[in-house]
């Protein structure tokens, strides 16, 4: 899988979102716009990684709303490939903070629903080609996030716990030891200043 697409070659999309009626509106949007070939759409956030695998998109447009574990879960899970494909976030959120998770946690730009149809489609292309699309963020209040200090692996690991996956569960995930998922917690514990899973969880879904 390539990080986006050559100039003048279809970008090929993958679409996140629980959403039955914004899958439909993507599935038309996309199919009126010849430099655009939609290839997969997904009801939640661990198809859309697992179809990671098989190369089929340049591009994913992914809701934010959306489980196991909201946007953060995809894009912090992506993090672990060494050429994910470049992530749209289209939400319809309505907090300003959501934007800043969106680029902290490596999506390539945040469009959101109240924007005319092609603006998304001229954000896609844009990423396509290697640009950010974000509006006015305070970068200085980006660089000040804790999280931007944890490792690809803690980010994935913290992302399960706040879907609510056990130790257990995210060792047989990622095919390490339960030891193993231990230790990136208590390195992440320390990172964050935290002691507990609830206080980790809770700073992670607010950063």
């Amino acid at each position: 899988m390539g990080k986006g697409s050559k100039v003048g070659s279809v970008v090929k999309i993958g679409v996140a979102d629980k959403s039955p009626l914004v899958q439909a509106a993507l599935k038309h949007l996309f199919s009126e716009d010849d430099r655009f070939d939609l290839v997969a759409v997904y009801s939640d956030g661990k198809q859309f990684i697992d179809a990671v695998d098989d190369g089929r998109f340049d591009v994913g447009v992914i809701g934010w709303v959306i489980g196991p574990g909201d946007g953060r879960y995809i894009l912090d899970h992506l993090q672990a490939y060494d050429s994910p494909p470049r992530i749209v976030v289209f939400s319809g959120a309505e907090n300003e903070a959501v934007p800043a998770q969106a680029m902290v946690h490596g999506a390539a730009a945040f469009v959101s629903k109240s924007e005319q149809p092609d603006f998304l489609l001229d954000a896609v292309a844009a990423v396509s080609n290697g640009r950010m699309v974000f509006p006015f963020l305070d970068v200085k209040k980006i660089h000040d996030n804790p999280l931007t200090t944890l490792t690809k692996r803690e980010l994935e690991i913290i992302s399960s716990l706040a879907a609510g996956r056990t130790n257990k569960e995210i060792a047989t995930e990622k095919g390490v030891s339960p030891n193993t998922v231990k230790f990136h917690i208590k390195n992440l514990y320390e990172k964050l200043g935290v002691n507990s899973r609830s206080q980790a969880v809770a700073l992670y879904l607010k950063s």
